[in-house]
């Protein structure tokens, strides 16, 4: 039937990709290294180091992941294909919704791997740090910063990540002046490294009475959760610390108390704050970390040899030049300027379908291929 033979030449045309996938991901070279580590997890005195064994043993879990993951694509492909080639022999156009959703899922799976293989960044395979600061335009801007952060709490979810509550600072009539939250699973950083920038709003806004269309700005800042031996060295006198009351959205998550902690680094003016951990040290330690990994990320992008090279300036947010439009008037569309990438289904971007833009970001960088497209 014609309707099975175009689904099984789809998904043949997937087969070439699936292949270079095994090499792309060294699938042979971890088969190795996991029996490596296995022999050595059965050696007399494997557990004496504690520390040591433990790092083996999540090398090891990491690496089966990845094996397992890519075997399960094979045998998806395979499975999907014997479906499509008995259902067409049988003509049973019963079975044609689930050759549809088979396909489907080898393609989106495929191209999920093919785009892991593009997270080779030293800090991609981290947690992600996301900061939103709601732009000049009073309740308007603050609105559109709390929907950027319902949209990508949502994308989280939808991603099976995990996310918590760092600091979350109320508008003023609606919405958020600012928050943070840490994204945590694997290769968050490495997946919303590229949504750091300004994203522009277009809409009738609904504290308008008039009915009159509004442009509104909002920034996002991400950078990686780093690991406690990553050593970036802040001197105590350029670090101001205030401490104040929780509040916030945090519900019965934040402490109430007078613990949540502010940290501005002075010589840039980066501001940082925790309010959710338990106590004010513990506050403390998480700003310090949010701190460390900003300045660590100007470090980079600006090629300096020391942290106390970052001057204030660069430490700003420009408001323009923006990286994504959000269109709900006159027509509905989300569009990347770096990449062109769109989409007209605004609802469905405002509720975490993010990414087609992530992996367009993802793959145009790889390419080199980057660049503002109005």
């Amino acid at each position: 039937m014609l309707q099975f033979e175009e689904l099984r030449l789809r998904l043949e045309g997937n087969l070439p990709e699936i292949e270079k996938l095994s090499e792309a991901i060294g699938l042979a070279a971890m088969k190795k290294e996991l029996a490596e580590l296995d022999m050595r997890a059965v050696e007399p005195g494997f557990w004496d180091n504690m520390e040591k064994a433990q790092a083996v043993t999540q090398r090891a879990a990491k690496l089966k992941d990845a094996i397992e993951r890519y075997e399960r694509l094979v045998t998806e492909y395979h499975d999907t294909l014997t479906l499509i080639e008995l259902a067409d022999e049988a003509e049973d156009l019963s079975l044609l919704e689930e050759c549809v959703a088979g396909v489907e899922h080898v393609e989106t799976e495929s191209e999920a791997q093919r785009l892991g293989t593009l997270l080779t960044g030293e800090y991609d395979a981290s947690n992600a740090i996301l900061t939103f600061h709601a732009g000049s335009g009073g309740t308007e801007a603050q609105d559109w910063a709390e929907m950027l952060y319902r949209m990508y709490t949502h994308w989280a979810e939808k991603r099976g990540f995990t996310y918590k509550i760092l600091d979350y600072q109320d508008g003023d009539e609606a919405g958020l002046k600012s928050a943070s939250i840490q994204v945590n699973g694997e290769n968050a950083y490495g997946y919303l490294k590229g949504e750091a920038g300004v994203h522009r709003l277009v809409r009738v806004s609904p504290f308008d009475a008039a009915g009159r269309r509004h442009t509104s700005f909002s920034a996002l800042e991400v950078v990686p959760e780093l690991d406690n031996d990553v050593d970036i060295e802040i001197r105590p006198e350029d670090i101001k610390m205030d401490v104040f009351r929780s509040s916030g959205a945090g519900g019965q998550h934040i402490n109430k108390t007078s613990s949540a902690v502010r940290l501005t680094h002075i010589p840039t003016g980066i501001v940082v704050a925790c309010q959710t951990e338990r106590s004010q040290f513990q506050n403390r330690d998480t700003a310090m970390n949010m701190l460390k990994a900003k300045l660590m990320k100007i470090k980079e992008q600006e090629h300096l040899d020391r942290i106390e090279d970052i001057k204030g300036v660069q430490a700003q947010i420009a408001w323009g030049n923006q990286i994504r439009s959000y269109v709900f008037m006159p027509y509905t569309l989300a569009k990347d300027h770096r990449t062109g990438y769109e989409m007209g289904n605004i609802n469905a971007v405002m509720d975490g379908e993010l990414d087609g833009f992530i992996n367009a970001y993802l793959t145009a960088s790889a390419n080199g291929t980057l660049g503002y497209k109005e």
